[in-house]
């Protein structure tokens, strides 16, 4: 599939590019060790770790602590620790992640105006660059806002097969069935 956030030109993956998305891949073993659907990120300024994250949804009982949004809040706190500016620190700032940012996280990318994002698989449930929803290419009203490039594919059959491993396993945080059995 053609994703609208991710052209035929996109930029070349590049070997600094790739030692990053292999730690966002350490980040996301880390998830699934714990527990956790198997996403991992970092957000990276100026050649240094600003901010990483993994799903921390199952851990926290909180549906919103996905990946990128734990990362943000890291990110936040390094600027107000370092006196910047956190609007020109997102705007200079790579997220690299390991499956497509949902509809919520890719809207909250945006909004900070990341400007490359760089991730694995495809999130064809609930993607917001493209696979189900193209968050980056819309127009959001009165914000300027807008990802400018995204680049995709790096080792997706790793993130899909850690997706598969998670999903293979019982979820202990999952709801119980209130299907009643019949006797």
């Amino acid at each position: 599939m053609d994703h609208k956030c991710c052209p035929k030109d996109q930029p070349e993956m590049t070997e600094e590019m790739k030692s990053w998305m292999d730690k966002a891949f350490q980040m996301a073993q880390v998830a699934l060790d714990n527990g956790e659907v198997p996403v991992g990120c970092l957000m990276v300024h100026d050649k240094q770790i600003v901010g990483q994250g993994r799903n921390e949804v199952n851990e926290t009982k909180n549906a919103t602590r996905h990946a990128e949004m734990v990362a943000i809040d890291q990110v936040l706190d390094w600027c107000r620790k370092n006196g910047k500016n956190s609007a020109q620190v997102f705007e200079n700032t790579i997220l690299y992640v390991t499956v497509e940012p949902c509809i919520m996280c890719a809207g909250a990318l945006r909004l900070l105006q990341i400007p490359l994002v760089v991730y694995g698989c495809n999130n064809e449930r609930f993607g917001g660059c493209g696979s189900v929803l193209d968050i980056a290419g819309n127009n959001i009203p009165n914000t300027g806002a807008q990802f400018k490039q995204c680049i995709d594919g790096y080792k997706a059959n790793k993130a899909v097969e850690m997706l598969k491993n998670f999903y293979r396993q019982e979820n202990p945080n999952a709801p119980r069935s209130k299907v009643r059995k019949k006797e």
